[in-house]
């Protein structure tokens, strides 16, 4: 007698499928835990360093410059000025986790440098936790993510942060939810109103992140020191495109060196990719190119000044010039490529770049050719 139970073919891919889906959402799980524990624990270095470093006014107020500067050098992704000063705050805001990470961090060599008080730390915590009406911190780290934390800690009342973490929680909102619900107000909106289900129950009516979804967000990504696949965010067409642009530019040999493809920038949560980025060789400065396909409107100019605005602040190198920006879109009646040179005060290197750069009906003929196809 056999005591296997005999199972339908279906029954056996229903099994694989559902094993997988389980194991992935752990596996989902385990990446954000970690993510969150790495990102609360750089927050307390910079603030414990902030307090108590012996060098500390060396750096003054471009301590986080700094860091973000040497982090980069040793390879790691993510960690920029702005990134820091989130898990600064992060920790600030949450300072009780440190009840639920001590032991098991006592466990790990290497994690709490020699600089870090344990019992300030452990005071901080313990003064929080006795003052404020707040959630565990084991439910919190066990339920939201890292990305959950970022939109949290910009609500600085603290009633209403509970709010927006206890619906976060009972009705498992993503980011896009969480989001929404702390831009339209939704806890005074709710307080205010006398039937508080259906307001918040307005909140739900978007698609729910999935586990791939979740494993590629790129703070997951840089964490991993994964690659960041242009496949993500590009449509077959966008993609075809692109491919041919890129080695159209670099046919055209006039300077340009290729640099990266959909370069991401982040603030906090929004995350905004650049289709192609150059660095010309002659003008000493980076060339940013964004597709559009469709007609040119008006806030594009204002989103290529957004990228403009980050490589002056964050990528240019000295000796470098300001960086050059060109929108390709595809016009109801021709191909309009717009050159913007937002913030260039140097009317020299303006008239410069007019010349060394490729003419407008370059592109022009390039899109037309490849939109024909």
């Amino acid at each position: 007698m056999s005591l296997v139970k005999k199972n339908s073919f279906e029954e056996l891919i229903d099994n694989v499928y559902q094993t997988h889906c389980v194991l992935q959402e752990n596996a989902a799980k385990a990446v954000n835990f970690n993510l969150t524990v790495r990102n609360w624990l750089v927050g307390c270095y910079i603030i414990e360093y902030e307090q108590n470093g012996q060098d500390r006014a060396k750096y003054g107020t471009n301590v986080l410059e700094e860091i973000a500067k040497r982090l980069k050098l040793k390879g790691m992704k993510g960690l920029h000025r702005r990134a820091l000063n989130s898990c600064r705050i992060f920790y600030t805001v949450y300072p009780q986790i440190w009840l639920t990470l001590s032991a098991e961090l006592k466990n790990m060599q290497n994690v709490l440098p020699i600089f870090v008080d344990d019992s300030n730390i452990r005071l901080t915590a313990s003064a929080k936790s006795k003052d404020d009406m707040e959630l565990p911190a084991e439910l919190l780290l066990s339920r939201l993510t890292f990305s959950h934390f970022i939109e949290l800690i910009r609500v600085e009342d603290e009633l209403q942060r509970l709010f927006y973490e206890v619906e976060s929680i009972r009705n498992n909102w993503n980011i896009r939810e969480l989001r929404r619900a702390i831009d339209t107000s939704l806890a005074f909106r709710t307080v205010m109103s006398t039937n508080k289900e259906a307001v918040i129950a307005k909140i739900k009516n978007l698609k729910p992140a999935t586990n791939a979804e979740i494993i590629r967000n790129p703070y997951i990504l840089e964490f991993l020191d994964l690659e960041e696949k242009p496949e993500y965010n590009e449509t077959d067409m966008e993609k075809q495109i692109l491919n041919h642009l890129q080695e159209f530019i670099l046919e055209l040999g006039t300077g340009f060196c290729f640099e990266a493809r959909q370069k991401r920038i982040t603030f906090n949560n929004k995350h905004y990719r650049i289709d192609l980025v150059f660095y010309h060789k002659i003008l000493k400065c980076n060339i940013l190119i964004d597709l559009k396909l469709r007609e040119y409107e008006y806030s594009d100019a204002g989103q290529m000044n957004l990228y403009l605005n980050y490589y002056k602040d964050n990528e240019m190198s000295e000796g470098d010039n300001p960086p050059i920006g060109i929108i390709l879109c595809d016009d109801k009646d021709d191909m309009l490529v717009k050159y913007s040179s937002a913030g260039m005060d140097e009317q020299l290197f303006v008239s410069r770049y007019l010349i060394k750069l490729p003419e407008k009906r370059v592109f022009e003929n390039f899109m037309k050719r490849e939109l024909n196809k």
